[in-house]
C-alpha cells in the first residue's frame, strides 16, 4: 500500500494497492482474453512455429469448441469443448487420442479416435483461438505431423504473422523497455520471419522453431499490453534492401507493393560488445549490404557488467567430443591436439575518452593428431561447445587451454581445461538491442534505430 496525505489532516491516509492498479491499467482486457487476430489473413502471412519435433505424446487443452480437419480426406468436424485434457500420442503407427474426440457437434456419425500413419490433422479451437499443449498457450491452430518412420510426430503452431510477433518481441526483448526499442525489435523480427519462411519453408512441413535457433517464441506467455502495443504500431512493416543479383529463393517485394526491394535476414543479437558484424563472416551466404556491420557505442551504456565482461571454462576433452560429433569431418583429425584462432575481424571503438580494439574471432583453425587440419567458423564453433550460448556467450573473446595463451594446445599431461574468455552476448550480426535500447533513451525513433543497425535498408508495408 501506498499513502496519501488529505486536505484536513496531516496523518498519512492509506490507499490501497488495488486501486492503484486499476488506475494504471484502467478496465483493459488481459492479452488472453483478446481474440487472435488476422485468422482470415492469405496464407502467405501465417507462420509454421514447430513446437514440439519428433515426440511420442503431448497433452492439449481446448476452452472451447474445435474443429479437426484431415488434409488427405478433407473431412472436417466440429467437436464441442472438451471435457478434459487431450492426450495425443502415437500407437502401432497412428495418431491416437485418449480420451477418444467427443461426438461432432455438426453430426451424429463418430469421428474415429486413431488416425492413419502419413495423415496429417489440425485441430483449430473456435473464437479466441488460443490452444494449449504441454502446459504453454499458443493462439492459431496446432497440426500434428506423424514422421516417415510411423514411431513419432512434430507438433506445429500455425498462427498469423502479427499474433505470432506478439509472442516474439516479448520473448526477445524485455516488455518494459522502450517504446520504440519495442518497435524496431518487432520490424527486425517481422523481417527475419518472413525471410526465412521464403527461404527455407518451402522444403520442409515447418518455417521457423520457438528456439533461438530461429528466434525465441513463447505464444501468449511473450504478450504484454506494451508488446502488443508495439506489433500494432508496426503492423505490416518489414525491412527490406537492394541487391545486385537475385537467387531463387530472394524474392522480391515486387509482387506485393511494386518495387525492387527484397528481404533479407534481419539478424539481431543482444550485445554485440562495441560493433556489429558483417553477416558473411559469422553466417557465410551472400552479401547484404544492411548487414555488413557498424560501430555501436551504445550497448555498452545498457548492458549488465556480466555481458561486457565474462569467463566460461569447458572441459577440453568434452568440447572436442561435441565438435566432432556434429561435424563428422572432424573425426578425420583423430584427437583434437590444438585450437587455433585463425582470422577475425578488428575495429577501432570509439568512445569520449578513448579509443579501443575489439577484435572478434571469425575462424578457427583445428590440428588433429593425424596431422590433418580443418578450418570452423568462430560462431559454429561457439555453439557447438555450448549450444545454449549463455556461457560462451561471444565471439569477441580469447582462448586459452589451461595456461596457454591464444593456441589452445594439448598435452597428455595438461591443458584439459578450455578457457574462454570475453565480451557482447550473441552473435553480433545486425541489430544490437541494448544498443537499441540505448538509443530509444536518447529519444531516438524505431526508424532511426533500424537506420543506424541496418544501413542502406527501407521500411516497406507488406499489407
Amino acid at each position: 500500500m501506498i499513502y496519501a496525505v488529505g486536505k484536513k489532516t496531516k496523518k498519512p491516509t492509506k490507499v490501497f494497492l488495488v486501486f492503484i492498479c486499476l488506475t494504471i491499467s484502467g478496465c483493459a482486457k488481459r492479452p488472453a482474453d483478446q481474440p487472435t487476430i488476422h485468422m482470415d489473413i492469405a496464407p502467405q502471412f501465417w507462420v509454421r512455429v514447430l513446437l514440439l519435433d519428433d515426440i511420442k505424446a503431448c497433452t492439449v487443452t481446448l476452452k472451447t469448441a474445435f474443429e479437426v480437419y484431415d488434409p488427405q480426406t478433407a473431412q472436417k468436424r466440429t467437436f464441442q469443448k472438451p471435457d478434459a485434457p487431450i492426450t495425443i500420442r502415437i500407437a502401432q503407427g497412428k495418431i491416437t487420442f485418449a480420451p477418444p474426440l467427443p461426438a461432432p457437434a455438426d453430426s451424429n456419425d463418430t469421428w474415429p479416435a486413431t488416425f492413419s500413419a502419413g495423415t496429417e490433422l489440425v485441430m483449430c479451437p473456435q473464437s479466441p483461438y488460443i490452444f494449449d499443449i504441454d502446459g504453454r498457450d499458443y493462439r492459431g491452430k496446432l497440426k500434428l505431423v506423424l514422421n516417415q518412420d510411423n514411431s513419432s510426430f512434430d507438433a506445429v503452431n500455425l498462427v498469423p504473422l502479427e499474433p505470432y510477433l506478439a509472442g516474439v518481441v516479448g520473448a526477445e526483448m524485455p516488455r518494459w523497455w522502450k517504446p520504440e526499442a519495442l518497435k524496431a525489435q518487432a520490424i527486425a523480427a517481422r523481417t527475419y520471419c518472413l525471410y526465412i519462411k521464403k527461404r527455407f519453408g518451402q522444403n520442409r512441413h515447418w518455417d521457423v522453431t520457438k528456439t533461438a535457433g530461429s528466434q525465441v517464441y513463447l505464444g501468449l506467455a511473450g504478450e504484454s499490453a506494451q508488446i502488443w502495443r508495439a506489433v500494432n504500431a508496426t503492423i505490416g512493416r518489414v525491412l527490406a534492401c537492394q541487391v545486385d543479383d537475385r537467387s531463387a529463393q530472394e524474392q522480391t517485394i515486387e509482387a506485393l507493393h511494386g518495387t525492387d526491394y527484397v528481404l533479407f535476414p534481419a539478424y539481431y543479437s543482444s550485445v554485440c560488445g562495441g560493433h556489429s558484424e558483417n553477416s558473411q563472416n559469422v553466417f557465410g551466404g551472400r552479401r547484404f549490404e544492411p548487414l555488413a556491420g557498424v560501430p555501436c557505442p551504445y550497448c555498452k551504456k545498457t548492458a549488465k557488467t556480466a555481458y561486457l565482461s565474462w569467463q566460461a571454462e569447458f572441459d577440453y576433452d568434452d568440447a572436442c567430443a561435441r565438435l566432432q560429433k556434429k561435424y563428422q569431418k572432424l573425426k578425420s583429425l583423430g584427437k583434437i591436439d590444438q585450437i587455433v584462432p585463425a582470422a577475425g575481424s578488428d575495429y577501432q571503438v570509439k568512445t569520449r575518452k578513448r579509443t579501443s580494439k575489439l577484435s572478434r574471432l571469425t575462424m578457427i583453425k583445428l590440428v588433429g593428431s593425424t596431422g590433418k587440419t580443418e578450418m570452423l567458423r568462430a560462431e559454429d564453433f561457439r555453439l557447438s561447445i555450448d549450444p545454449s550460448g549463455n556461457k560462451f556467450k561471444s565471439t569477441i573473446c580469447t582462448i586459452e587451454t589451461d595456461q596457454t595463451s591464444h593456441t589452445a594446445s594439448v598435452s597428455e599431461k595438461s591443458a584439459k581445461t578450455l578457457l574462454v574468455a570475453g565480451s557482447g552476448f550473441g552473435h553480433g550480426v545486425g541489430m544490437c538491442q541494448h544498443g537499441a535500447q540505448a538509443m530509444a533513451k536518447r529519444k531516438k525513433n524505431a526508424r532511426q534505430i533500424l537506420s543506424h543497425y541496418y544501413p542502406n535498408s527501407k521500411i516497406i508495408s507488406i499489407y
